[in-house]
């Protein structure tokens, strides 16, 4: 039987920092102690250890003696994390250390995110940087803020914080596959005020509820056919608006723009004279959403509790206005690649609503391998809620990362993979956005590869990385790092 206690796996180094680094909390926007742990181990260790005004931090470490003349290496994660939790978890992603548990071949946390991205690309760097017996060349640890929310300390880099010409890039989820190019991406944001108005007392209010959708990442997982949220809840609120008299009062659903919403909760009131149509179409479209989704979504709950609480309601005008742009909204996969077989080339992703001080914010996230193709599909979504008079604003956007099929770093991961493991990797672009195309930007003679262990669930309360993958991921780059 397998031991629950993760430090013990192998590699231990690795796990153990691993499971370190679990224990400090590192939101995106809020990496201080995480940033605080890093410039201590360099002091530790030693090790030349440098913070640019962004955050982020770069540790060196010599060669080891008889390899000095070796091509110096830049190593890069992202020290933040998505912190995502159930709703009936009660959890403090500020202040409490995440608790890592082990499920037959997975590690994973119990109802929250495990930080597995990219908190194992960082304890890969740490046991590199913590040992003395591993063959490498010069090396450099890039450590970046705030990856998940807004790609800032990629976007922040500067010419000449480092130094190597070929990085590796700790911070994709697929054992086997080789990543050497991903998607550019782009944030439309929506505001749309409204008024509201009492009802009479001739009103029920029901608080309507969507959970256990698997969720998960925006660009990975967006040619899965995963329930939305936003847009299961919306289609339940606006087929009940054209067939009752449906009153919306609240609608909060989903949280990360880079992550599939999971979870939905509407408060809306009805005339009683309408209470059994209302209850008996809401049961048939759960039934019928159920069914849809019986493969993807086997954890679906779709509840509905009668609530004695009297709240006013959007003035029919904005409620139709926002359900309308929320069900014409597209979502998912736009275009598939018509040159790399079974790769998305451009999604959307309608990733929140909610609902506060007379406004509803609704967030949305774009990505494409092609530029032109990024910048229309952002513009479809925001012509769709420009039509009913929000307030769109399109975020600052990341550039993709274009393939060099010709890349010498690659050559050799191919040929350390195929050594070690006797099989040949897949070489792939991700849908994805990765730090590789800003880095590139700022580096343009940076020779870049992409790989990692197997992680599912990424940006959800599923997250799990596969043990075995650990060491897998482990091996090849110490063999990058000894043959490149």
């Amino acid at each position: 039987m397998m031991n629950d206690n993760i430090r013990n796996f192998e590699p231990q180094l690795l796990w153990q920092y691993f499971d370190d680094i679990c224990k400090v909390p590192r939101p995106s926007k809020k990496e201080e102690q995480i940033i605080q742990f890093l410039k201590d181990f360099g002091a530790q260790h030693q090790l030349e250890t440098l913070q640019d005004k962004t955050g982020n931090i770069l540790i060196r470490k010599n060669a080891i003696k008889g390899y000095e003349d070796k091509p110096s290496v830049v190593l890069q994660s992202h020290m933040d994390m998505v912190c995502e939790k159930n709703s009936d978890v009660d959890f403090d992603f500020d202040k409490d250390a995440i608790i890592p548990v082990v499920d037959g071949e997975w590690v994973k946390a119990k109802g929250t995110t495990l930080g597995a991205d990219d908190g194992i690309g960082v304890a890969a760097q740490l046991a590199l940087l913590a040992s003395d017996d591993i063959v490498h060349g010069p090396i450099e640890c890039l450590f970046t803020v705030d990856e998940e929310t807004g790609l800032t300390g990629a976007f922040g880099l500067k010419p000449g914080f480092v130094k190597s010409e070929i990085l590796l890039n700790l911070d994709s989820e697929d054992e086997g596959e080789l990543f050497i190019g991903c998607a550019g991406g782009i944030d439309t944001l929506v505001e749309m005020e409204y008024e509201t108005e009492s009802l009479s007392d001739n009103y029920q209010y029901y608080q309507l509820s969507i959970k256990g959708l698997n969720g998960g990442h925006s660009g990975d997982e967006i040619q899965k056919g995963l329930g939305n949220a936003v847009k299961l809840m919306n289609r339940i609120l606006w087929e009940a608006s054209n067939k009752t008299l449906l009153r919306l009062a609240h609608f909060k659903a989903g949280n990360l723009r880079n992550a599939i919403a999971r979870e939905a909760f509407a408060l809306v009131a009805v005339p009683v004279g309408e209470k059994s149509e209302f209850e008996q179409l809401f049961n048939q479209l759960s039934k019928d959403i159920g069914a849809e989704y019986s493969i993807t979504e086997k954890k679906l709950q779709i509840d509905i509790e009668q609530r004695n609480k009297k709240e006013e309601v959007l003035i029919m005008e904005y409620q139709n206005a926002l359900l309308n742009s929320l069900y014409s909204c597209p979502h998912g996969v736009i275009a598939w690649s018509q040159s790399i077989d079974n790769f998305v080339e451009t999604s959307t992703n309608l990733a929140s609503v909610r609902m506060e001080n007379n406004t509803a914010f609704i967030t949305t996230s774009q990505r494409s391998s092609v530029e032109s193709a990024k910048t229309d599909i952002a513009n479809m979504v925001a012509a769709n809620f420009r039509n009913i008079g929000a307030k769109v604003e399109h975020g600052d956007g990341y550039p993709g990362w274009a393939p060099n099929t010709a890349s010498k770093v690659l050559a050799q991961t191919e040929a350390s993979y195929k050594k070690l493991f006797k099989v040949e990797p897949k070489v792939l672009a991700i849908h994805a956005g990765l730090e590789c195309g800003l880095i590139g930007e700022t580096y343009p003679k940076m020779d870049m590869i992409s790989f990692g262990p197997t992680i599912k669930g990424a940006h959800s309360p599923d997250e799990r990385i596969k043990i075995d993958t650990v060491k897998m991921f482990w091996d090849l780059t110490l063999d990058v790092l000894k043959n490149i």
